[in-house]
């Protein structure tokens, strides 16, 4: 299944899909209902590219390996490269498009792997693991610390939360990303999820919206 990054008029964003930067346990209420403790500096790993799915084209679950959770992000997809100290401006002006995500996780294979102490890809870094949507531009969403985000399966709201409900805010988290590792255009970086995660089923109908300003449907197979 071909993938790019399109905005929501189905033009194409002219950039390359490059990694996915994801950001763990970063809405405390999400943390709580896993038993997790709220991290003090953002929790990151990485999702490949080949991760990388549309989200209006039916998706499919990995067979055989246990409940497949799903999680609702505010997604950003970088078009300028931000390496080491940047500043907010940098950061702010990196943003090409503001969408949402589905970052799958295998949460029983997640849950043994962290009880190991090992790396969590297994559970989060599968083909298919990241459904992405199309995205808007970033002038319609002028207050990055006001984002709205819902997920409804078969109709009924499972996920809500806001970008103010971040312990770490969209743009100081890009200035910590790129102190990391480099973000290059084409990149996307995934927020966190609040509260509400659970199992997904096939023949599910969800719909996610950043209200007012972007809804997207899709379907498990």
């Amino acid at each position: 299944m071909s993938y790019q990054h399109l905005f929501v008029n189905a033009s194409s964003a002219n950039l390359p899909l490059g990694k996915v930067v994801c950001v763990g346990r970063n809405y405390a209420e999400h943390a709580r209902e896993l038993n997790n403790p709220i991290p003090t500096e953002p929790l990151l790993f990485l999702k490949p590219a080949t991760a990388v799915v549309p989200l209006d084209q039916p998706l499919r679950l990995p067979q055989g390996k246990g409940d497949v959770h799903y999680e609702t992000e505010i997604a950003l997809l970088i078009g300028q490269t931000l390496s080491g100290e940047v500043t907010e401006a940098q950061a702010h002006q990196a943003i090409a498009g503001v969408g949402l995500a589905l970052d799958l996780t295998l949460r029983e294979l997640q849950d043994q792997l962290k009880a190991k102490g090992h790396p969590w890809e297994r559970a989060k870094a599968f083909d298919g693991a990241c459904p992405l949507s199309h995205f808007v531009r970033p002038e319609q969403l002028p207050n990055l610390h006001d984002i709205q985000l819902q997920l409804h399966i078969n109709g009924v709201l499972r996920q809500q939360g806001n970008s103010s409900q971040m312990i770490t805010p969209i743009i100081a988290l890009l200035q910590q990303i790129a102190c990391v590792f480099t973000l290059q255009p084409g990149d996307v970086v995934i927020t966190g999820t609040p509260a509400g995660v659970g199992v997904l089923a096939s023949g599910d109908s969800l719909e996610l919206a950043i209200p007012g300003v972007l809804k997207q449907s899709a379907t498990v197979s």
